[in-house]
């Protein structure tokens, strides 16, 4: 039996040492010869549901222009994150990597320096790169970061509004003044940046990285009031009731008396409904952003040419299981929504799911942690399938682990199976 015990060690041993690969340590990009590259536009929101969207069915938001990501491209339906916590899902969304390998624990930790991020791979590559917002690692730090030719961001969460005159943004190390509502401001820089870009000779990436919808929610001027009448029903895990909590967790309980708790919410006597509305009502800019975006692609005649993914950093709980916020591991808290748009993307293969073709097509990079046999350096990769296998690792990485995989047809969910790390 001690020798049985023993050699089951070793192997575990030699079996967590095989699946263990260093972080890595340059950037090594590796052209497809003959493939095109395209433009890349990755648009992150902060703590946006799952459920969130009106093509969703959703009882309160209204959101047409993500409805249309939808309807002319994929929805990843069951994308959920490991760390709901704005700095550790963005450090992941940058790396690729596990928050105990980027060690950006939670929201005042900085990215340790020289950590690679995926855009150094496009830039090298001969991309013209960019990044328009939330940066939120480092706590106020908000200085320019490896990666990015133009740079336009603020010190940790930002504001919706100027709160004085003074207010500054950093836009490629110097201090400007903050105009405006940061939703429409952020979308105006990104889109005259687009305007100066020539994609056909070269391509160009936007990370567009809204403070929006984070808490206090705060809708633009135009967009204030709007679901007022529109009423919000609590989910059923809300209700405070033995029959509710049974076989929960006694934490579970406790913590509806907390901070995060439903029922007084931020120790305050927050209205959860009128909460939820305005939450509705601040998403309205950035669907009307995603939207400014699209025409503007199609004005410059790219559309076609360029992969657009439309994400989450993670959920946000509205009273389910008593709490509000997210952190915690309860679906609502973990599952993001995640869309993508491209009409090229994906490998013309006659037999095989859109979904199927696109995740499968996907060759993972050894040195970011992979272990599959056909690990390859899809992040290196910079062109034609190359860059959309780059950014669906922003989906099938570690911080990702249960994408849709057989979905067929645009625009249409389906169950998922499982990718894992």
């Amino acid at each position: 039996m001690p020798r049985l015990i023993i050699s089951c060690l070793v192997l575990a041993c030699a079996a967590l040492s095989a699946a263990v690969v260093p972080v890595p340590t340059g950037v090594v990009p590796e052209r497809i010869p003959g493939a095109k590259p395209k433009n890349v536009i990755l648009i992150l929101t902060d703590d946006h549901r799952s459920d969130a969207m009106s093509f969703m069915g959703h009882p309160i938001a209204e959101t047409p222009h993500l409805d249309a990501l939808a309807r002319n491209g994929v929805h990843f339906k069951n994308a959920l994150v490991t760390t709901s916590l704005c700095s550790p899902s963005r450090a992941s969304i940058l790396t690729g990597l596990y928050t105990f390998r980027h060690r950006v624990i939670d929201n005042n930790r900085p990215i340790p320096p020289g950590t690679l991020y995926f855009p150094q791979y496009l830039q090298r590559a001969g991309y013209a790169t960019s990044f328009f917002g939330k940066w939120h690692m480092g706590g106020e730090d908000d200085q320019p970061q490896p990666g990015f030719d133009r740079w336009v961001s603020f010190r940790g969460q930002g504001e919706y509004l100027p709160p004085t005159p003074n207010y500054t943004l950093n836009v490629d190390g110097r201090r400007e003044k903050q105009k405006g509502y940061i939703t429409d401001e952020l979308t105006d820089y990104a889109v005259e940046w687009m305007k100066q870009q020539k994609p056909a000779e070269k391509p160009f990436f936007i990370y567009l990285s809204h403070k929006a919808v984070h808490a206090n929610f705060t809708p633009a001027a135009r967009h204030e009031g709007k679901f007022a009448a529109k009423k919000f029903v609590r989910p059923v895990t809300a209700a405070n009731t033995p029959e509710n909590y049974a076989l929960k967790p006694r934490w579970l309980r406790d913590q509806r008396n907390s901070w995060h708790g439903v029922d007084f919410p931020y120790h305050s006597d927050l209205n959860v409904d009128q909460y939820y509305q305005r939450y509705c009502e601040t998403l309205c800019a950035v669907d009307d952003s995603v939207g400014r975006i699209v025409a503007e692609l199609k004005k410059m005649g790219c559309y076609d040419d360029t992969l657009i993914l439309y994400m989450g950093d993670n959920g946000f709980m509205f009273g389910e299981h008593g709490l509000i916020d997210k952190r915690v591991a309860y679906d609502a808290s973990i599952r993001i929504l995640s869309e993508m748009v491209s009409d090229h993307a994906l490998p013309s293969l006659p037999h095989a799911p859109r979904t199927d073709c696109y995740l499968t097509s996907v060759n993972a990079p050894p040195s970011q942690g992979f272990d599959e046999s056909d690990a390859a350096d899809a992040l290196s990769r910079t062109g034609g399938e190359g860059v959309e296998a780059a950014v669906a690792l922003l989906l099938a990485r570690d911080h990702q682990e249960h994408i849709v995989s057989s979905m067929r047809g645009s625009g249409v969910t389906s169950d998922s199976s499982s990718i894992t790390r």
